[in-house]
């Protein structure tokens, strides 16, 4: 077993063993072990659902989006009766893959041999096979993958006894019930790769401590340290509350929102589903965040975005959240910033963790919920 791999899951068993008043933000390795990211696609990301976006993108019958989990090349579309359905997109005949980022097909046409498969995975047609004795269309189907919507989201899992979403989340469905996050629409779908580990990212976005700084530019002046609240995390989810400015309007409830009173009706929820899904939602608006690492270095990031369907009849809707995603980009920029230099710093032989802040509690969870799945695995 290679050293950095032994190193970084003691340094992690040891970091997260204190109690939160005590903790330090996660040692150096965890983010630089090649072999402690193999254990992550293992032991977390090849067991825990994942998130490949929103239902409402993939609405008409041969709307698909692929990704990559654990490995594993899958594709999501919806059939001709109406349901998603996740499945392999690796050819069975010389194994190329299939589809390709998201869009809309009548079919799904292997780019290397043109073997055809119906949107349920069964072979349609295969040219020139007839010569071969052993080949029967029949027996080709791609091997099905699990799927399940909750509240609007499309998850996949290559883990037959993963529990359903719905039950790993009942705790986010009760704490966000007046939001009703099934009545937001996507607007925007983007798909990035930054220079840094994707727990950096991660953690970034569990805490809103960094805003008054790292984003300075744009909403920093509008991030009051006072306003944030940051309960203990849950099992399968942290999130931290911060109330927004009346001056964002589309931030509001909007008038028709009877479900949302007081406070609520300007709260903003960063929710953080294990393992990388990162939601902001606000009573108008909401943009999220799907992680997947790629190398010790680099992320790769689903990003999305779009308006509660309360907005949807208000004339100047549009135009607002046109100006909220300019912001959202500026944003990111200030985030993809801030990130890669987080991780060229804990690159460095001198790196050495300091203590959270009160306002960095999601970190601390989110260090115990991974040490609780690769000892739980392991």
């Amino acid at each position: 077993m290679a050293k950095d791999h032994i190193d970084a899951v003691e340094a992690l068993r040891a970091n997260t063993a204190v109690p939160f008043e005590q903790a330090r933000a996660m040692p150096p390795e965890v983010y630089t072990s090649p072999d402690f990211m193999q254990k992550e696609l293992d032991q977390v990301f090849a067991k825990d659902w994942f998130c490949v976006g929103r239902a409402d993108s993939l609405k008409n019958p041969g709307d698909y989006a692929t990704a990559k989990l654990a490995g594993q090349p899958v594709m999501v579309i919806r059939d001709r009766d109406g349901n998603l359905q996740a499945m392999s997109n690796v050819c069975l005949h010389r194994m190329s893959t299939l589809l390709h980022g998201k869009g809309n097909t009548r079919s799904i046409v292997c780019p290397y041999h043109a073997w055809t498969y119906n949107l349920d995975g069964s072979l349609r047609g295969a040219p020139a096979m007839t010569l071969n004795e052993g080949f029967c269309k029949d027996q080709y189907k791609l091997p099905k993958v699990r799927c399940e919507e909750w509240l609007g989201w499309v998850f996949i899992t290559l883990n037959i006894d993963a529990p359903p979403v719905a039950e790993q989340l009942s705790q986010v469905e009760e704490l966000i019930r007046g939001y009703d996050m099934t009545n937001y629409t996507e607007a925007f779908y983007e798909e990035h790769v930054w220079d840094t580990n994707w727990k950096v990212l991660a953690e970034n976005f569990m805490e809103s401590y960094h805003l008054p700084v790292c984003h300075a530019g744009t909403i920093g002046g509008l991030s009051k340290l006072e306003d944030m609240v940051c309960p203990p995390g849950l099992p399968a989810f942290n999130y931290h509350t911060i109330l927004k400015e009346e001056s964002l309007r589309i931030a509001m409830a909007h008038p028709n929102n009877t479900r949302l009173q007081g406070d609520e009706r300007r709260t903003t929820y960063l929710l953080a589903i294990y393992p990388s899904l990162l939601i902001t939602l606000t009573p108008g608006y909401f943009w999220y965040l799907s992680l997947h690492p790629v190398a010790p270095g680099k992320v790769h990031i689903r990003f999305g975005g779009g308006m509660s369907n309360d907005f949807k009849d208000d004339p100047d809707a549009q135009q607002n959240f046109d100006a909220l995603k300019t912001l959202l980009d500026d944003v990111n920029v200030e985030d993809r910033g801030c990130t890669e230099k987080v991780f060229n710093g804990l690159s460095s032989g001198m790196a050495e963790p300091g203590h959270l802040s009160h306002l960095e509690r999601p970190n601390y969870d989110f260090a115990q919920y991974l040490m609780a799945r690769i000892d739980a695995n392991s």
